[in-house]
């Protein structure tokens, strides 16, 4: 498992979010308060963040525990951004790919991140690898389950659904092939936000007009974050943000 978070506000160096806040995601990668699975996420993490007049953000991702990099420290002190995504990983299965596994994973203007774990990987899958295109396989950033739920995305998104619509199909095919998995994923382009709770803990802090921020756990105690349902997809912008419930496939 792991701990994301995705922002959407005003320039602010980074380590506003990520460093600074009481439980920011740099304190959740030894001490998560809600964390379902696992307890600490030390193997890789990762942060994408956007520039004024670039619509492709840049990254800075390791292959270990985040409170080890000095480099990103300083990073989080002067690098300053109105859109990021950052992550902390726990490894599914210890090892595999250390940097190139960690999110966020990135194409064009996205940036994406999967809080979980597919059940049964990867053979519980292989219909569904089957199907996709095999460039598109060839060219998956690491070989862990994170990395195929982004080819999947991704592919939705090549054929023009929007980010909410991939993010939903993704979850519910997957939910389908794979029952029990995690799905919990979250995906921005800097100008919106979509995500899914699928058997992990999601959370929203909404200043409309002003800045959101969606999370796996609140950074501080605010009293204005807000939980988000299982089984739930969100879509917001700076403006807002829009809850939709999501069902479980037939038996």
């Amino acid at each position: 498992m792991c701990r994301h978070l995705a922002y959407l506000g005003p320039d602010v160096p980074f380590g506003e979010l990520l460093v600074k806040p009481p439980h920011g995601l740099l304190k959740q990668a030894w001490a998560p308060r809600m964390q379902r699975y696992g307890t600490v996420n030390a193997d890789g993490f990762g942060v994408g963040w956007y520039a004024e007049g670039d619509p492709v953000p840049g990254r800075y991702r390791r292959g270990g525990p985040v409170w080890a990099d000095p480099s990103f420290m300083d990073l989080a002190r002067v690098v300053r951004t109105g859109a990021l995504l950052a992550a902390v990983r726990d490894a599914t299965e210890p090892g595999a790919d250390g940097e190139a596994a960690a999110a966020p994973f990135a194409s064009g203007p996205w940036l994406f991140s999967h809080n979980g774990a597919l059940r049964g990987w990867p053979r519980s899958v292989a219909p569904l690898a089957a199907a996709m295109p095999v460039d598109e396989l060839l060219t998956m950033e690491a070989r862990n389950d994170s990395a195929f739920v982004w080819a999947l995305v991704l592919h939705r998104l090549r054929g023009g659904d929007t980010p909410a619509e991939a993010l939903a199909d993704t979850v519910l095919e997957l939910a389908e092939a794979t029952p029990s998995s995690r799905l919990n994923l979250l995906l921005t382009d800097g100008e919106t936000i979509a995500a899914t709770a699928w058997g992990d803990t999601l959370w929203y802090l909404s200043e409309p007009g002003r800045r959101t921020v969606v999370a796996s756990e609140p950074y501080d105690d605010d009293p204005h974050w807000k939980e988000v349902q299982d089984r739930s997809l969100l879509a917001a912008t700076r403006t807002d943000v829009l809850l939709t419930p999501l069902k479980e496939p037939a038996a």
